[in-house]
């Protein structure tokens, strides 16, 4: 069974255990209320009469929506104005249409469960082998430190420098001792050139 009720100039499809929010309505949580504004009504593909007919609900909860921010402003006028806002919802449980009520389900919690019992738990030393040894292995590996490329001994630091720059310039000196094919037949630079001197 469902029906479509309006409440706050709005209207929902309900139908009995359905949960919806709908503008502010007087009461607390835990308080009933009957909507009887109902617009449409009927059970699968077949409509049924509205005349008399209401909605029980059940309050849940009072509520805030989220945060609006309403701003104004006149272009060229100085004028702004900046004001928040939060509607006030109230969060309604259906109970019944009509006649039809609301017939809780298992996953609801209808039926009390029965209580399994606990199982034993087996002792550690009946845990496989195997999974003894993964786990093992696994922690083996996590847990071995890697070895540090930086000497341990000062002494050892300071020996290496020295070596570290002699290696540097001989890498660097056939660098600049190479010369390109196309710089050899080049004109001299002009400052390099000698001026004659004129003779009075």
């Amino acid at each position: 069974m469902f029906a479509v009720v309006r409440t706050g100039g709005k209207q929902y499809r309900v139908a009995p255990g359905d949960k919806i929010v709908v503008e502010k309505l007087d009461g607390n949580a835990g308080d009933k209320v009957t909507l009887g504004d109902v617009l449409l009504a009927g059970d699968g593909g077949n409509l049924k009469s509205t005349s008399g007919l209401t909605v029980a609900a059940e309050i849940v909860a009072q509520a805030k929506g989220d945060k609006v921010t309403v701003f104004k402003k006149r272009r060229r006028h100085n004028y702004r104005r900046k004001q928040g806002h939060r509607q006030l919802h109230t969060i309604l449980r259906i109970v019944a249409i009509g006649d039809h009520k609301h017939v809780p389900s298992k996953a609801e919690g209808a039926a009390p469960k029965a209580e399994a019992k606990p199982a034993k738990e087996a002792p550690a030393s009946a845990a496989k082998p195997e999974a003894v040894e993964n786990a093992q292995k696994s922690s083996d590996v996590a847990g071995k430190p890697t070895e540090s490329p930086a000497p341990s001994d000062a002494k050892a630091a300071g020996a290496e420098k020295p070596a570290a720059k002699k290696a540097a310039p001989k890498a660097a000196a056939p660098k600049a001792a190479a010369k390109s094919p196309s710089t050899k037949n080049a004109a001299p630079a002009k400052g390099a050139a000698k001026k004659p001197t004129k003779k009075k």
